[in-house]
C-alpha cells in the first residue's frame, strides 16, 4: 500500500501510527514486566520499489543513497546537540517540553532525542527525578523547579519520499557508529570498490564495518546495503580518489592543529 498509495499523507499518516502504536505497546510492556527504564531504540525503516524509496526514521542512524558514486544523504539524525536545523529544532523542543541539555545530552544522561522506549523520558520522568537526587546528580532544589509539559524522547517519525532516478545504484543503512567514524562520500566510494570487486553485499558491509572499526569506533555498528540491481559492477572501473580533495583535507587539518599549538602557547604567557 505505502508504494503504491499515490497520496504522500496516507502514506505520512500510516507510519506515524505504526511508529507511535510500536512506541506505545513498547512501553506498556516495560511497564507491566517492570523491565529496567533505559531499555529503548532506535529505528530507521526503508521501503523500496523500482521508483520510489519511502523511509519512517527515528533517531540517529542514517540514510545515504549512492547516485553514480555521488552520495545523497536522505535522512537527519535526531540529536540534542549542533547547529543543523533539526538539531536546533530538537533542543527547542525539549526545553520547551521542561527538559535541558547538558553536553549534549538530554537531562545529562541521552545523546538521541527520537527513540522508541527510554520511558524515562516520557510516563517515568518524575521517577528519573527522584532517581537523579538519589544518585547525587541533582538537587533537590533544583528538581523542585523542573515542570515538565510533555515527553523529552519522541517516537514522531521523520518521513521521506525520495524518487529513484535512472542513476541510483544502491542504498546504505548505517547506525551512528559507522557515520561518527566514516563520511558519507567515504563509505559510498568503499562500497562502489567492494561491489566492483565481488559483487556481494554481505561482504562489503562487513569490509565497511571492520573499517569503522579500525578507526577505533566503539559503538554498536549496523549496516544495510540494497543493491537496487542497475549496475553491472564487474564493468565499473576502479573509483579514482580526489587528490586535491585530500591535499586540502591535509592542509586543513594541520592550519587547525597549528592554530591550537598556538593558541595553547599564548593562553599559557
Amino acid at each position: 500500500m505505502l508504494l503504491t498509495d499515490k497520496s504522500s499523507s496516507a502514506v505520512k499518516n500510516a507510519l506515524e501510527e505504526a511508529f507511535m502504536n510500536a512506541d506505545s505497546k513498547l512501553i506498556n510492556w516495560l511497564e507491566e514486566t517492570g523491565k529496567q527504564t533505559e531499555s529503548g531504540s532506535t529505528a530507521t525503516v526503508m521501503f523500496a520499489n523500482n521508483e520510489m524509496l519511502i523511509i519512517s526514521h527515528v533517531g540517529d542512524s542514517s540514510v545515504v543513497l549512492s547516485c553514480s558514486g555521488k552520495a545523497e544523504i536522505l535522512t537527519n539524525p535526531h540529536r540534542p546537540y549542533g547547529n543543523n536545523k533539526v538539531s536546533l529544532q530538537e533542543i527547542r523542543r525539549i526545553r520547551e517540553a521542561g527538559g535541558w541539555i547538558v553536553n549534549g545530552r538530554i537531562c545529562g544522561d541521552i545523546s538521541v532525542s527520537r527513540a522508541f522506549g527510554d520511558m524515562r523520558f516520557k510516563t517515568k520522568k518524575n521517577e528519573m527525578l527522584a532517581q537523579g537526587v538519589e544518585e547525587g546528580r541533582f538537587s533537590a532544589k533544583f528538581v523542585s523547579r523542573v515542570q515538565f509539559k510533555d515527553d523529552l524522547v519522541i517516537a514522531s517519525p521523520d518521513i521521506y519520499q525520495v524518487a529513484l532516478a535512472s542513476d541510483a545504484e544502491f542504498i546504505l543503512l548505517a547506525s551512528d557508529g559507522l557515520w561518527d567514524y566514516v563520511n558519507s562520500l567515504d563509505a559510498v566510494s568503499f562500497v562502489r570498490n567492494q561491489l566492483r570487486q565481488h559483487g556481494n553485499v554481505q561482504r562489503a558491509c562487513e569490509a565497511l564495518a571492520q573499517t569503522a572499526l579500525d578507526r577505533r569506533s566503539e559503538d554498536n555498528i549496523s549496516i544495510i546495503i540494497a543493491d537496487l540491481g542497475r549496475t553491472n559492477w564487474e564493468s565499473l572501473p576502479p573509483q579514482q580518489q580526489n587528490f586535491v580533495w585530500e591535499v586540502s583535507q591535509a592542509f586543513g587539518t594541520l592550519a587547525l592543529v597549528s592554530l591550537g599549538i598556538w593558541a595553547s602557547s599564548f593562553l599559557s604567557l
